[in-house]
């Protein structure tokens, strides 16, 4: 009934330490997402550079234009992010532009942005969050997208089975990454 092959794992990062991919295999892609700091050019080149030599895709989150510029793999288009400039980038080849979604409103605005992948989330509790969809909300969601899905939020190991349960084609996190082996592919 559901797609059980999880294809894409992402790992948000919030700096640019190259320990941070350390370890990691071809199956895992990196996502940048700091907006505390000023990113710092230098950095974000050496560690593309770094990402590039392991065959890390990587991407920089609430950016497009700088990740076309730098050449990096792609850009992450958060929630809030509801421009739909970005269809400029559509047509570049190897240029993967992936955004998030909470609701069928912003499920249709990724569509206008033409995202390639929807994260959907949060998928479970997390500490920062009060509302999450959980299994049947997230279903129910995927019906109104051709989009394949990424499951974001709260996703650890001792809830990592359930997403064999859910119309999903990988899943992205970031503590998740941290508890667990980095070379799993789950």
């Amino acid at each position: 009934m559901h797609n059980k092959d999880l294809s894409f794992i992402y790992h948000f990062i919030d700096n640019l330490n190259t320990r941070n991919i350390k370890g990691y295999d071809d199956s895992v892609r990196i996502i940048y997402r700091n907006y505390q700091s000023k990113i710092n050019l230098k950095k974000l080149i050496n560690f593309k550079n770094e990402c590039k030599k392991l065959n890390i895709k990587f991407f920089i989150s609430n950016n497009v234009e700088l990740a076309f510029k730098l050449r990096l793999d792609g850009a992450y288009i958060p929630s809030f992010n509801k421009k739909i400039y970005h269809q400029m980038f559509k047509n570049y080849r190897n240029f993967i532009i992936i955004g998030s979604a909470h609701s069928v409103d912003e499920i249709r605005i990724k569509e206008k942005q033409n995202v390639s992948q929807v994260f959907l989330s949060p998928l479970f509790k997390t500490n920062k969050s009060k509302k999450f969809l959980d299994i049947s909300k997230f279903n129910y969601l995927s019906k109104f997208t051709k989009k394949p899905l990424i499951a974001l939020g709260g996703i650890n190991k001792n809830n990592i089975n359930k997403l064999k349960l859910i119309n999903v084609q990988g899943f992205a996190g970031i503590s998740y990454f941290k508890r667990n082996v980095k070379k799993s592919k789950s």
